[in-house]
């Protein structure tokens, strides 16, 4: 994927800034407004922030420590002596710097945009319309809910020249906001939900308040509405008065418009909505029934009809759309209530998603929502608790308990029933069962609150095994290695075989939220559920086989290919679906250097650049090729040979073709100790799951953070008499009197049967607990004798403490297999720290 790359002398200039520095030749490509959020510290640039709470330039200090060099500032740095390397542009205002960055940004990437804004839905339609496009057009998206003053510049900088469409949301809370975004976001298309009492305290009536959204659209050539809503429909009208070139696009239920909806039926999982397009009978059906997502999902349909989308492909695809908030973890809960867990993080948008699953989930049970303090807002404190306020009552929460500081001081802004509390420990000390019956709650909070506590309290009492992957982990791993690459130097991300166990599509969004270049998959099939699933950067097909060639076409998966046959079919698979692309296909060739599995031999260089030549239907992406011992080191001088083989081979295939063609040899480990072998591209394997192959020893690797931790619990404990047996076939022997504990974990789980019988062991409060008898397949038994647990108590099979490397080494094997071992039947837990 290719990147739009800045200089500081260049973001001077668009700034009107004053340089301070030594160096205003530094390219930048990662806008930086978090000291905890470093993508790449080199290519990075920091916009110190200034708030009624907090000042951006406080943290300085601590960026230049981690290797960040270029700064935006307003304030005159102070003890510049301490920051020797450190450039500097001081502006007036650092906000107001980060929009005019993102507007000319905007401006040099010449694609339609669909913006949205409304008081409610704005990111449920983006999602969902992100779901119902993605596979015609390379999208540009606003991550989560990025759509405030900060939030939409930061979104505006992913476009690249590789995009064909934007899809960004804009949301403002008092006038004078959207003339802002507006010159940032330049939408050629536009969406307005609706209008309601979000925000209401910023503006004098809610004709201002509409007017002052609708400024989003005033140069937009097309807009989409629901004229139910008179102010909108009013407040258009008066936009097209400025805006003689607006086309607007109108939906209803109680009046003619473009789209008028006559009929909504709702079943138990899913509603049908009838409607007429002209003269035409139309209808959708989706697989939700509360009245939100209704009116969602009628939005995205108008969309899709005014981009003359046919209207049988929209009731296919919009038949298949998955809930935004899907992640979330639905467990049953005590006293028939049902428990939504979304334990890791709270924001003002995501908790707007949540309630929305939790009307989802209701089915006319009485609502609760548990929600902590709300972090890193920006905004002041009791106007954010006041906005809280208004979402839950819109939302027709019954009843809402606050946990932390903040949120208990601001108790009287809320006039739905509930109860504060000023920690967790507070809260849980004065639980009680009776709280809580036949209803659904929603528990929201920040990761340090520990919510998990009280998801443990109120759900039904479970013996299971689960995968916890920390994706915060993910994120610091993956940056622990992009610094140490060239800010141009692009990363391939693998995420083959189920993201080495930890969940395709969860590890898969992360790295697309965090802008890594490509994705790789072993077979299509795995390409094509991360399509399904939302996922847009390029992903490159390892095992490309002949049947899947069809759905790699359709799906936009580039092909690995490594021989002549593979080529000849795969150019014939073109031809036969010839309407289903737009352009030529990128592939990528395998060369062979050394490895001896697939790849291209040095004397088939010739016949190869011939037959791609001949072929107008395919385009070379990337040559690569793979190191077979980059992780040790008595094997180095082969891999340099690898090295000088593949750059000659390479530079065979680039010098014959007019374009560019990327380059790719080093892997997690090649990365660490070949960094004059990074070309254009490197791929990230198993490093960034937190593993550092073979456990060698290496300054760097001692850096990487432990992503998956395996754990169970002790279903049962028993005490068994010397001499007894214990599993099948009598293996496990008692020599002494012994207290065992069953852990429902085994074979079919991923823990392999060589453990068994004393070779394996297990962590329970901090200590080792050896297996005995053999590992069935449903469990396993170990040895507590020495330890004083109970039933119900964690077991980490490995994790923190005994890492996934350790636990290779006791099977006598390497991580890539045990982490890929672990069955699809074992839940997979997803955190932000």
């Amino acid at each position: 994927m290719i990147y739009t790359l800045y200089k500081t002398q260049d973001i001077v200039e668009i700034l009107e800034g004053k340089f301070m520095g030594n160096d205003s030749q530094t390219p930048i490509k990662y806008l930086l407004i978090d000291s905890r959020k470093i993508l790449h510290p080199i290519a990075s640039i920091y916009f110190a922030l200034t708030g009624e709470r907090h000042d951006g330039h406080d943290y300085i200090a601590e960026l230049y420590d981690k290797g960040v060099r270029n700064f935006v500032i307003s304030i005159e740095a102070k003890n510049t002596e301490s920051f020797p390397e450190a450039n500097f542009i001081k502006v007036k205002d650092t906000t107001e710097a980060l929009q005019k960055l993102a507007a000319v940004h905007r401006q040099k990437v010449e694609i339609p945009v669909i913006a949205i804004t409304g008081s409610n839905g704005k990111t449920m339609v983006k999602e969902w319309l992100g779901q119902l496009l993605y596979t015609d057009w390379n999208l540009a998206k606003s991550p989560k809910s990025f759509n405030s003053q900060v939030g939409v510049p930061l979104s505006i900088w992913q476009l690249n020249p590789e995009h064909t469409l934007g899809l960004f949301e804009a949301g403002i809370s008092q006038p004078g906001e959207m003339g802002k975004l507006e010159e940032m976001i330049k939408p050629t298309i536009g969406l307005i939900t609706n209008i309601g009492d979000a925000h209401n305290e910023g503006f004098e009536n809610i004709g201002q308040k509409v007017n002052e959204k609708l400024l989003l659209f005033k140069d937009a050539e097309t807009l989409v509405y629901c004229s139910d809503y008179a102010e909108i429909a009013k407040g258009i009208e008066k936009l097209k008065d400025s805006n003689d070139k607006l086309k607007t696009f109108s939906w209803s239920k109680s009046s003619k418009a473009d789209l008028s909806i006559t009929d909504v039926v709702i079943d138990n999982r899913a509603t049908r909505i009838k409607g007429s397009v002209g003269s035409d009978k139309v209808e959708i059906e989706i697989p939700f029934t509360d009245e939100a997502s209704i009116e969602n999902a009628i939005q995205c349909w108008a969309l899709m009809l005014c981009l003359e989308y046919k209207t049988e492909l929209i009731a296919d695809r919009i038949k298949k759309l998955a809930p935004v908030a899907m992640r979330l973890e639905l467990k049953a809960g005590i006293n028939n209530c049902t428990v939504i867990n979304d334990s890791y993080n709270s924001d003002l948008g995501s908790l707007e998603i949540a309630l929305d699953f939790l009307n989802q989930q209701s089915r006319n049970k009485k609502k609760t929502v548990i929600l902590s303090d709300i972090f890193q807002s920006g905004k002041d404190e009791k106007r954010l608790y006041k906005e809280v306020s208004n979402l839950i009552d819109r939302k027709g929460v019954d009843r809402i308990m606050g946990i932390g500081e903040d949120i208990s001081h601001q108790a009287e802004q809320f006039s739905t029933g509930g109860s504060f509390y000023e920690s967790t420990e507070d809260f849980l000390t004065k639980y009680s069962g009776s709280l809580f019956h036949d209803e659904v709650i929603l528990i929201k909070g920040a990761r340090p609150f520990k919510f998990e506590e009280i998801t443990k309290v109120l759900q039904q009492k479970t013996h299971e095994t689960m995968l916890e992957v920390n994706l915060e982990a993910i994120v610091y791993n993956l940056n622990v290695f992009r610094s140490l690459l060239k800010p141009e130097t692009q990363i391939m991300a693998m995420v083959k075989a189920f993201s080495y166990g930890s969940g395709s599509y969860e590890i898969a969004n992360v790295l697309q939220f965090h802008r890594v270049d490509y994705l790789a998959v072993a077979y299509a099939d795995e390409g094509v559920e991360l399509r399904n699933s939302g996922i847009t950067i390029p992903i490159m097909v390892m095992n490309p086989e002949d049947q899947s060639y069809d759905s790699m076409i359709m799906y936009n998966l580039e092909p690995e290919i490594y021989n002549f046959h593979v080529l000849q079919l795969f150019a014939e698979a073109l031809a036969a679906n010839a309407s289903a692309s737009s352009g030529p296909v990128p592939i990528h060739i395998k060369l062979e250097t050394g490895m001896h599995r697939l790849g291209f031999e040095e004397d088939e260089l010739d016949g190869l650049i011939a037959k791609i030549s001949e072929i107008d239907s395919i385009y070379v992406q990337s040559v690569f090729s793979h190191l077979a011992a980059s992780e040790q080191t008595e094997h180095d001088d082969f891999s340099l040979e690898q090295i000088e083989q593949f750059k000659k081979m390479s530079e065979k295939i680039i010098s014959k073709f007019d374009y560019p063609i990327m380059r790719h040899i080093l892997n997690s480990r090649g990365i660490m100790r070949f960094e004059d072998a990074q070309f254009e591209m490197v791929r990230l394997g198993i490093g960034i799951y937190g593993i550092d192959d073979y456990g060698s020893s290496n300054e760097k690797s001692g850096t990487l953070h432990n992503v998956s931790t395996l754990k169970s619990s002790i279903s049962q404990i028993k005490k068994v008499q010397s001499k007894d047996t214990i599993g099948y076939g009598r293996h496990g022997v008692v020599d002494k009197d012994m207290t065992i504990a069953i852990v429902p974990i085994g074979y079919a789980d991923g823990l392999n049967r060589k453990l068994g019988n004393g070779r394996g062991k297990l962590l329970i409060k901090g200590k080792f607990a050896p297996t005995i008898g053999d590992i069935c397949m449903d469990m396993c038994m170990v040895d507590i004798t020495e330890i004083d647990a109970q039933e119900g108590e964690e077991v980490i099979v490995f994790g923190e403490n005994y890492s996934v490397t350790e636990f290779a080494k006791d099977l006598e094997t390497i991580p890539y297999e045990v982490l890929t071992s672990i069955s699809r039947r074992v839940k997979r837990v997803y955190y932000h720290e």
